[in-house]
C-alpha cells in the first residue's frame, strides 16, 4: 500500500522569497505579509487585531494602499495558515532579525490554537547578514531547508507573542532566556526590542544609532544614512519605511 503523502506548507517571511522559492522544494507557499514590528497592534481579539493593523498600514502608506487590500494581502495569508489540516508539516522561514522573529512569533501562535498535531520545522540562514534569504543563491536555500530544525516549543513561543503584543518586557525576556539555550537569536531579539524603548533621556537605539551616524557622516540625506543603518542595526531587519519614520522624527524634533 502506497505512503500517504504528508500534506506541507512553507510560511514565507516575504515576497522576496517567494520569487526565489526552489522549485525542487514541495509544498504549498503562505506569504507572512506584515510588520508587526511597527505600529499599533493593541488587540483583544484577532480580528480587532487585523481592524487596528488595517488602519495602520493605511495611513502608513499615505491612503494609496486600501483596508481592502490589506485584507486580500495580509489577512488572507493568515488565514491559510489557519486552514491548515491537521497532521501537517509546516516550514517557516523566518529570519533572526526583530522584523522576522515577531512575525514567526505571532504565526506559531496561530498555528497553537488552529492547527493539531502538525510536525514544525524553522529554517535559518546559516548566519546572520543583513540580507537575510535574499543572500543566498538557489543551492544555499536548498541547504537551508535541509537543514532544517524542528520546533517543539509551541507554548513558550506562542507566549512570546503574548507578551510582545502586551508591551509585557519582563515576560518577554523570562521566556527569551528559557528558551535561550535552543534558540539563542530569539534572546538576541528580545534584547533588541527592548532597547528600543524610548527612555526620558534616550530615545532608543534604533534613534540612537541614526542620530550617530547623521553626526558621522555629517549628513541628512536618508539613502547614505539608511545604508549605515542597516549595516550596524540589522538585528532589527527594518525596511525604509520603517527607517524613514524614525529619520524624520529626529529630524522634526531635534
Amino acid at each position: 500500500m502506497k505512503k500517504k503523502q504528508i500534506n506541507q506548507y512553507h510560511i514565507l517571511n516575504g515576497d522576496a522569497l517567494k520569487g526565489r522559492f526552489p522549485k525542487q522544494i514541495d509544498g504549498e507557499i503562505i506569504v507572512a505579509r506584515e510588520c508587526f514590528v511597527d505600529g499599533d497592534i493593541s488587540a483583544n481579539t484577532l480580528n480587532e487585531l487585523f481592524e487596528v493593523r488595517a488602519k495602520f498600514v493605511t495611513v502608513l502608506y499615505g491612503g494609496s494602499y486600501s483596508k481592502k487590500d490589506y485584507y486580500a494581502d495580509s489577512v488572507s495569508e493568515f488565514q491559510k495558515i489557519q486552514n491548515i489540516p491537521n497532521k501537517s508539516e509546516i516550514n517557516l522561514w523566518f529570519e533572526d532579525d526583530l522584523f522576522c522573529q515577531v512575525n514567526f512569533w505571532f504565526s506559531i501562535n496561530l498555528i497553537l490554537n488552529n492547527v493539531k498535531d502538525c510536525n514544525v520545522f524553522l529554517i535559518r540562514p546559516a548566519t546572520h547578514t543583513p540580507y537575510g534569504f535574499g543572500g543566498l543563491n538557489e543551492s544555499e536555500l536548498l541547504t537551508a531547508y535541509q537543514q532544517k530544525i524542528p520546533v517543539n516549543e509551541f507554548d513558550q513561543i506562542a507566549h512570546l507573542w503574548n507578551s510582545y503584543q502586551k508591551n509585557d518586557t519582563e515576560e518577554l525576556i523570562k521566556t527569551a532566556k528559557e528558551l535561550k539555550s535552543n534558540y539563542p537569536f530569539i534572546y538576541n531579539a528580545v534584547e533588541a526590542h527592548i532597547a528600543r524603548i524610548p527612555t526620558e533621556n534616550y530615545p532608543g537605539r534604533p534613534s540612537q544609532t541614526l542620530l550617530d551616524i547623521i553626526n558621522e557622516l555629517g549628513t541628512e540625506s536618508f539613502g547614505p544614512v539608511f545604508v549605515e543603518f542597516n549595516k550596524r542595526e540589522s538585528i532589527y531587519g527594518f525596511g525604509d519605511l520603517q527607517v524613514k519614520r524614525l529619520f524624520d522624527d529626529i529630524k522634526n524634533n531635534h
